[in-house]
């Protein structure tokens, strides 16, 4: 039986707990990601009745409960984990998907893809300190990422040293099809600029 998420025995227990409170007969557990692959992505899990069974949904069968993992956000769940840690309170349930905003990417997978995890995974998060954050526009034939810088890097006056000795320098030595990066954002918008 494959695993989608690992659910550990304490969250296990503590979900077939739950559903044993439930009225409906053959209540199961559903997860799934609203807004997968962006930066807006949740991980979902919730009560679901016979009837809410998606058709395209997965089975996981578990020893005291059935989770249903939606198809669409497999990839995203990869590395998944849902835990119980019981404390004083009674305990907190926690959902951990590393790869809910992007999936994971190996060498394989379409250059975009594998652009656009490492601007998420690595880019991103030192950018995010200064309001900021970068995104690709498109990837010509001739290997030059073309990127958009937005919130606190558009108009910045620094973005030109953080997209030639961070940007271009990490996204080069890690995806050999890229020769080179441009910058495409309007910096004549500089309100919202970390650096004026």
């Amino acid at each position: 039986m494959t695993t989608y998420v690992e659910i550990t025995p304490d969250a296990e227990e503590y979900l077939a707990g739950l559903l044993e409170k439930q009225t409906v007969e053959g209540m199961s557990v559903r997860i799934f990601i609203t807004q997968p692959g962006t930066r807006h992505a949740e991980t979902c899990l919730a009560y679901c009745r016979p009837d809410e069974v998606n058709p395209s949904d997965v089975l996981q069968k578990m020893d005291k409960l059935n989770v249903y993992v939606e198809a669409m956000s497999i990839p995203y769940l990869e590395e998944s984990k849902i835990d119980f840690a019981k404390d004083r309170m009674g305990g907190q349930l926690t959902i951990k998907a590393p790869n809910a905003k992007m999936p994971k990417v190996s060498e394989d997978s379409p250059v975009e893809e594998r652009i656009n995890y490492i601007l998420y995974t690595e880019i991103n998060p030192g950018l995010a300190s200064h309001g900021g954050e970068v995104s690709l526009v498109e990837l010509t034939e001739e290997g030059v990422a073309i990127l958009k810088f937005g919130g606190g890097c558009q108009g910045c006056s620094a973005v030109d040293m953080t997209l030639k000795d961070g940007v271009e320098a990490t996204l080069v030595a890690k995806v050999p099809e890229i020769q080179s990066v441009r910058d495409v954002t309007d910096h004549t918008q500089t309100e919202n600029a970390y650096f004026k």
